[in-house]
């Protein structure tokens, strides 16, 4: 069985997961003409990325 600190890197990389994908897919197309949201959601963008990435690291690093 996985201790729950484990688990909670592994859900918290699917939660940002998803949530990236609702971004990329579903909120950009809604923000339509609206050049302030989309400027947002690009941002939403990178960061969520740069916390995949972390958290890609630190998963590594505790199944090691």
């Amino acid at each position: 069985m996985m201790d729950n600190h484990k688990f909670n890197l592994l859900n918290q990389m699917v939660q940002e997961h998803k949530s990236l994908w609702r971004i990329k897919n579903m909120y950009l197309d809604d923000a339509e003409d609206c050049t302030q949201c989309k400027e947002f959601w690009q941002g939403m963008i990178s960061d969520k990325e740069q916390h995949i990435e972390e958290l890609e690291r630190l998963i590594k690093a505790h199944l090691e």
